[in-house]
């Protein structure tokens, strides 16, 4: 197998990638509407994409004014000119409110101004009005350039050569309040912002007995104060979508008052800044502090974050999502013919998918609707399954049922964490604990791994005791990487003495899902970093795609000294133009031979004269700090899923007498390409290479070439899957 930084891995030009040629062909990218984090990841993919494929590229800079005022707002786009700007939040083409483009007569400078240049392909990166906008100047264009045929600003045969406006959009908005595709560009970065915000309020709110009420960005959609509000377990949220019932001020201040009484310090009321009643009125952040005030004698605060929201560094998944995308963007152009619709990129489970835009524009137009016509059930059924579990899940976490109204079950079912600890453990257990209860089982907590199972260290655990558990870090029952297999007559002894009916076991072959690293602001300097994983190369090649890495080594595809040389010369050539950092990442197994050292000093070796080199081993601190709001959030999800699995499980055993003697009741549950599912251990074991602890297939190792790609190296990229305009269907559940 043949190591993707290698330059000679495909031949000059991969075969597969000839059918989606760009020679001779100019596309243009522009970034529209509000801006967010992780645009410019996706403007340095559809340039540098579109290059690859010998395609001419140009930014169009201030969005559709660009377009309209033409002249130096649309200049011809270097591989250079988007080096360094994947970490960077914004937009760096701008962003502007164009009226002109409104209107025919603008629409009609703009296509003078693209026609001119030999620019027929545009990618939209911006909202559904962004892309609205974009789908209407596609089907007027060649009325638009028949009309600057009649006014003699362009002859018949420019007419004929570009008489098709091919139209891809990216969406980017932070409030993922676009139908048809799981998240957005740029939401997972704002909620980072808010989660940050949350977690240091929440410090200062337990110190004094406060009441925090969060305002959050989603005039339209409650996506931001949900996710939100599940991230940091808030005691009460307002969404656009889902307006309280009458009679919420009582019912929100008795579930307060009754929190404080369990012994909880602090109260954190989250907002969407739609928040409307189920007559349409406004709910504010002052009204809700006016009437805890009144009614609770609280001492409360508003905090209303603002554009702080769009702010700062794109995270991790918002450069990878903008890269997938801003790739599919170029495919999807290269291949559009005047039959395909206008499509838009967007994700899936973990696949880049294309949608028929307007399909997707008008269903995000019907969920407004639904909201103005008081239709509420409906606009939360509208934004997908993905909104829709989420609102259930909160609404079962966040408020205890009485004791009286739970029917008991007779079951116990424990709670162990084993393997390394991992962000978002904590969150999980919290949901696990929680569902249980509810669902009248009695939930115990196993301390110190299958260690602590052995030696009896089980105890009952109640609702309040997993309280504020979401944002913790590290594992909270303890976690150790005994394996049972030297105590199962122990183990065996111990689920009898306290008759565990279930057993949920969270942790496994670890992993984080976070790599920051910064090189930039140095002078021609390469960092040779090595990260965690075993034998799996995800935080490698992953944290590669995230921060822009010139190479990554991992142990899934081997490689050898002429393709370190080949990188080595190819590093150098390229930081002998404007470029002035380099980034390499090696997976801590990825070669018993070419260690961390050896590849430290072959760089630093061969750059003489051309670069220095500096090298890192990140070791724990990757697992370290804070869990992202997608760990809690996934931990909390599955973690539902999971004790839903196995509540039904025990239900469907119950007065049987039967025992679980069956593959099927022993399951994994993760992502499987587009859906959270349930595997037998059995089948697993099959699809699992045991000694290096990773699976036999990575779906991630598709993604590979994008690395490869997007660092100017030639790649063998497998396009089996594009071309496909899919069906529009609801957000995914995950």
């Amino acid at each position: 197998m043949s190591n993707l930084n290698s330059s000679s891995s495909c031949g000059s030009f991969p075969k597969y990638l000839e059918h989606f040629s760009g020679d001779g062909k100019a596309i243009g990218v522009l970034t529209s509407g509000g801006d967010a984090q992780g645009m410019n990841a996706a403007v340095r993919a559809v340039v540098r994409m579109g290059i690859y494929t010998g395609a001419k590229m140009y930014f169009i800079y201030e969005g559709y004014q660009g377009l309209v005022d033409g002249g130096s707002n649309i200049v011809e786009a270097k591989w250079d000119c988007v080096s360094n700007i994947l970490q960077v939040g914004g937009t760096i083409i701008g962003s502007a409110r164009c009226k002109a483009f409104r209107t025919r007569e603008g629409r009609l400078k703009a296509a003078c101004n693209l026609v001119r240049l030999g620019i027929s392909n545009l990618c939209v990166i911006g909202g559904d009005g962004s892309l609205t906008g974009a789908n209407l100047f596609r089907k007027e264009w060649s009325g638009l350039l028949e009309e600057l045929v009649e006014n003699g600003e362009i002859d018949k045969d420019t007419v004929q050569k570009y008489s098709h406006l091919n139209v891809v959009g990216i969406v980017g908005s932070i409030d993922n309040d676009f139908c048809g595709t799981d998240m957005t560009i740029g939401t997972d970065s704002a909620m980072h912002r808010i989660v940050e915000v949350i977690d240091a309020i929440m410090t200062t709110a337990q110190s004094h007995q406060r009441t925090f009420v969060l305002e959050v960005m989603g005039r339209h959609c409650g996506y931001l104060a949900l996710v939100s509000a599940l991230a940091c377990g808030a005691d009460w949220v307002f969404l656009p979508e889902s307006p309280p019932e009458e009679g919420w001020e009582e019912k929100m201040c008795l579930q307060l008052s009754e929190n404080r009484a369990r012994k909880k310090r602090l109260n954190i009321i989250i907002v969407s800044e739609g928040a409307i009643d189920t007559q349409n009125k406004p709910i504010t952040s002052e009204k809700i502090k006016e009437l805890v005030v009144k009614n609770l004698s609280f001492d409360t605060r508003v905090t209303i974050l603002g554009h702080v929201q769009r702010g700062g560094t794109p995270s991790a998944f918002d450069r990878i999502l903008a890269s997938r995308m801003g790739v599919e963007a170029v495919l999807a152009l290269l291949e559009a013919t005047p039959e395909i619709p206008a499509c838009v990129v967007s994700l899936r489970g973990n696949h880049a998918v294309r949608l028929p835009l307007m399909e997707c524009v008008q269903m995000t137009q019907d969920v407004q609707k639904a909201m103005d016509e008081k239709r509420f059930t409906e606009a939360v059924k509208l934004r997908g399954r993905n909104f829709e579990g989420n609102l259930k899940i909160y609404k079962r976490l966040a408020s205890k049922v009485p004791d009286d109204k739970i029917v008991k079950s007779n079951c116990n079912v424990a709670i162990i964490n084993v393997g390394a600890p991992a962000a978002g453990m904590n969150a999980a257990v919290r949901a696990a604990v929680r569902v249980g209860i509810v669902d009248g089982h009695k939930m115990f907590a196993v301390y110190d791994g299958f260690d602590g199972l052995a030696n009896g260290k089980i105890k009952e655990i109640g609702w309040s005791d997993v309280g504020g558990w979401t944002g913790q870090g590290g594992s909270i029952l303890g976690t150790k990487r005994t394996l049972p297999g030297a105590y199962l007559e122990k183990i065996a002894e111990q689920m009898h003495s306290h008759s565990i009916n279930a057993l949920l076991i969270i942790g496994g072959f670890e992993t984080c899902d976070r790599i920051k690293q910064s090189a930039s602001g140095t002078k021609r300097r390469v960092f040779i970093i090595e990260t965690m994983g075993g034998y799996c190369g995800y935080l490698a090649n992953m944290g590669g795609l995230a921060s822009g890495a010139d190479a990554a080594y991992i142990f899934e595809e081997p490689f050898d000294i002429r393709d370190l040389q080949s990188n080595v010369v190819h590093l150098t050539e390229k930081m002998k133009t404007s470029i002035q950092r380099g980034l390499i990442l090696r997976n801590e197994n990825c070669s018993v031979n070419y260690t961390t050292d050896f590849i430290y000093q072959l760089y630093s070796e061969e750059g003489k004269g051309v670069f220095d080199c500096r090298k890192n081993v990140l070791g724990h601190m990757q697992q370290g700090g804070a869990p992202s709001p997608f760990d809690r959030n996934f931990g909390t999800k599955i973690s539902v899923k999971a004790m839903d699995w196995i509540t039904a499980k025990l239900k469907g055993s119950q007065g049987t007498g039967k025992k679980f003697v069956s593959d099927d009741s022993i399951c994994v549950l993760g992502i499987c390409k587009r859906d959270l599912q349930f595997q037998p251990v059995a089948e697993l074991i099959k699809d699992t290479d045991i000694e290096h602890r990773i699976p036999k297939e990575q779906w991630w190792l598709k993604l590979r070439p994008i690395l490869k790609i997007l660092a100017k190296y030639k790649a063998c990229y497998d396009i089996s899957d594009a071309g496909k305009l899919e069906p529009v269907q609801h957000h995914g559940e995950l």
